[in-house]
């Protein structure tokens, strides 16, 4: 279940689901990613705000250059940049990692098991080449991460109502999971597409249990007046964003 809490007396919210970290989705009073030059004052004062709720240097607040891509990599303190990455994997309990969105699909995981958190980042394009998939894969790889131990947050993201999409992305994500039908609604001709339920069945069939998956309620064009709308706003270059801080002790489970 999501809640809503406060930084500095602006909103964020987050899913009960994973207690074990500090994780949380921005809104519009908390955004820490934009390039409108009337919101960078208030970008600034919140990455003090957020670093300083997470108790970490700002400089250890961890963002790569998102592309749209399927890129996968690994977070470290020891890195600065990270070029064309759409997923990040953490297991430093001293660095916070952080993706930013503005309709597409955030998607936090967590092994209790092992400790280890991630971000991904599923615009149709990342869905399309099933890149929640490949974050869990490399987890599992990298730190023996059972899928049965892997939690999943979906957050806030274009929701079915408002996402509407052509017959080549239609077909795309229908490729990616065994039964497109119960995630796509047609009106007048029109594909509506649900992108976090799709995101959410590529995560059960790669075995992660239904249960331990926690789906965001709010649709980005539909609640404006909270998160940004990159089709809503006619393109804007403001994001709301993930943020994952992994706590120090490893969960028991």
């Amino acid at each position: 279940m999501f809640h809503i809490k406060f930084i500095n007396k602006k909103r964020v919210i987050y899913s009960d689901i994973i207690p074990e970290t500090e994780h949380f989705f921005t809104t519009r009073e908390t955004v820490i990613r934009s390039h409108e030059e009337g919101l960078q004052r208030l970008v600034r004062q919140n990455k003090k705000d957020i670093a300083n709720y997470l108790d970490i240097d700002k400089k250890f607040l961890i963002s790569p250059t998102q592309t749209h891509s399927d890129n996968v990599r690994l977070a470290s303190k020891r890195i600065k940049y990270y070029p064309n990455t759409d997923s990040l994997i953490d297991d430093e309990t001293d660095i916070a990692i952080y993706l930013n969105f503005a309709d597409c699909t955030p998607i936090v995981l967590y092994d209790k098991e092992h400790n280890v958190g991630a971000i991904a980042h599923a615009g149709w394009r990342g869905t399309a080449a099933q890149i929640v998939q490949k974050t869990a894969a490399l987890m599992q790889s990298e730190y023996y991460t059972k899928p049965e131990n892997l939690y999943a947050v979906i957050g806030p993201t274009i929701a079915i109502c408002c996402y509407c999409v052509g017959e080549e992305v239609f077909e795309q994500l229908k490729s990616t999971i065994s039964d497109i039908e119960p995630y796509n609604r047609q009106i007048y001709e029109k594909i509506y597409i649900d992108l976090k339920g799709i995101n959410k069945q590529q995560l059960i069939e790669f075995g992660v249990p239904k249960n331990n998956i926690d789906v965001c309620p709010y649709c980005t064009s539909c609640n404006n007046d909270l998160f940004f709308s990159y089709r809503k706003e006619y393109g804007t270059t403001s994001r709301h964003s993930a943020v994952l801080k992994l706590n120090k002790q490893k969960a028991d489970i």
